[in-house]
C-alpha cells in the first residue's frame, strides 16, 4: 500500500498543510492551520486508496465519530473526521511537546516515579475509549504525547493519540495481503497476531511492553526478524525486567508478568488495574527501606560540684622519671 502524496503548503478542506509531522505506511501528519478559526492543529492524511474502499470509509466515519466524542484529558481531542479530494483526513488538536519515543531515546530508562505518572494518564485514557467499546490496537511510544504539565508534583501532561482505527478497518475490509499483519510488532498482544476477537486487555498487553521499554529502553522481545518476533509474543515467556534493571523492585516483575500473560484472561482487566499494581510494587519496595537507626542520647548527670582550683601558678610541679 502506497502511502499518501507529500502536500505541504496545500490547501486541504478548510486546512492549510504545513511540516510533516509524523509519517507511517499508511498516513501521514501534518502540522497545519485551520483557516477557519485561526488555531494551529494536526491532520492526519490517509493513503489515498483507503477512500476508494466503501466499507472501509463506512468504518472509519463510524469509529471517527466515537474516537471524537470521548471526552478525556489524556485524549488528544478530534475536531474532524471527513474526506476532501478524495481522501481521507483527521483533523485534531496539535500538542506542543515530544512523544516518549523522542524522550526516552533522548533521557534513556525512567525511574518507578516517572513510568508510573506517565502510565498512570496513558492507562486513564485507554479505560475511557474502553467504556465506549473503542481498543486503540497501537499503544506504542510513538503514540504516546508528552506536554508540559502544571507543576512540580504533576511534571508532564500525556495525551495518547492515533486509535487503530484504520488498523481495525483494515484487517476487516481485505486491504491487505495474505499473512500481512497491520500493527506495530514489538507491542503487539498475541490475540492480534493470531486473529482472534480482541477487547480492551489487548491493550494492556501493549502497554505492558510499552512499560518495560519505559524500565530497559527496549521493549520486552528483541528479535532478527518479524516472524521470530511473532513467535515471541505468542510463546516467549518476557525476560524478568529486573535482570535488566537490577535495582527495581522485584515485585515489578510480577506485575508486569501479569499484563504481558499470553492469554487475556490471565491479565489485569483494566489499564489502571495494571498501573496501580505497578504503583503499589514500588510504594511497597520503599516501605521496606528500613531508616537508619537514630543515636540515642544518654543523658550526661553532672559531678558533684569540687572546690574551686588555685591557679596554675600556684600549682606545684612534680616530675616523674622512667
Amino acid at each position: 500500500m502506497s502511502g499518501p502524496p507529500d502536500l505541504s503548503g496545500q490547501q486541504l478542506a478548510g486546512y492549510r498543510l504545513g511540516r510533516v509531522i509524523g509519517r507511517g505506511g499508511m498516513a501521514v501528519v501534518y502540522q497545519a492551520e485551520d483557516l477557519r478559526l485561526g488555531r494551529t492543529v494536526a491532520v492526519k492524511l490517509l493513503a489515498p486508496e483507503l477512500a476508494r474502499n466503501d466499507v472501509f470509509r463506512q468504518r472509519f466515519a463510524r469509529e471517527s465519530k466515537i474516537a471524537a466524542a470521548i471526552d478525556h484529558p489524556n485524549i488528544v481531542p478530534v475536531y474532524e473526521a471527513d474526506e476532501a479530494d478524495g481522501m481521507l483526513y483527521i483533523a485534531m488538536r496539535y500538542v506542543r511537546g515530544r512523544d516518549l519515543r523522542v524522550l526516552l531515546d533522548g533521557q534513556g530508562p525512567l525511574s518507578v516515579r516517572q513510568t508510573v505518572r506517565i502510565t498512570t494518564q496513558v492507562a486513564s485514557a485507554l479505560d475511557a475509549a474502553h467504556a465506549h467499546d473503542l481498543v486503540h490496537r497501537d499503544v506504542k511510544p510513538g503514540n504516546i504525547l508528552i506536554a508540559e504539565g502544571t507543576d512540580s508534583d504533576h511534571p508532564e501532561h500525556v495525551y495518547l493519540t492515533d486509535f487503530g482505527l484504520t488498523k481495525k478497518s483494515l484487517s476487516l475490509t481485505g486491504l491487505t495481503t495474505v499473512g500481512q499483519f497491520v500493527g506495530t510488532l514489538d507491542y503487539v498482544a498475541p490475540e492480534q497476531i493470531s486473529g482472534k476477537p480482541v477487547d480492551g486487555r489487548c491493550d494492556v498487553y501493549s502497554l505492558g511492553c510499552v512499560v518495560y521499554e519505559e524500565f530497559t529502553g527496549a521493549p520486552p522481545f528483541r528479535r532478527d526478524d518479524d516472524l521470530a518476533l511473532l513467535w515471541a509474543h505468542l510463546n516467549d515467556p518476557p525476560p524478568a525486567v529486573t535482570t535488566l534493571r537490577p535495582d527495581l523492585p522485584a515485585g515489578i516483575d510480577a506485575v508486569l508478568a501479569k499484563a504481558l500473560a499470553k492469554t487475556p484472561g490471565e491479565r489485569y482487566d483494566s489499564c489502571l488495574a495494571f498501573v496501580a499494581a505497578l504503583r503499589a510494587a514500588g510504594e511497597a519496595a520503599d516501605a521496606r527501606v528500613v531508616p537508619p537507626t537514630p543515636t540515642e542520647v544518654v543523658p550526661v548527670v553532672p559531678e558533684p560540684s569540687a572546690p574551686p582550683m588555685p591557679p596554675d601558678w600556684a600549682l606545684p610541679v612534680f616530675r616523674t622519671g622512667r
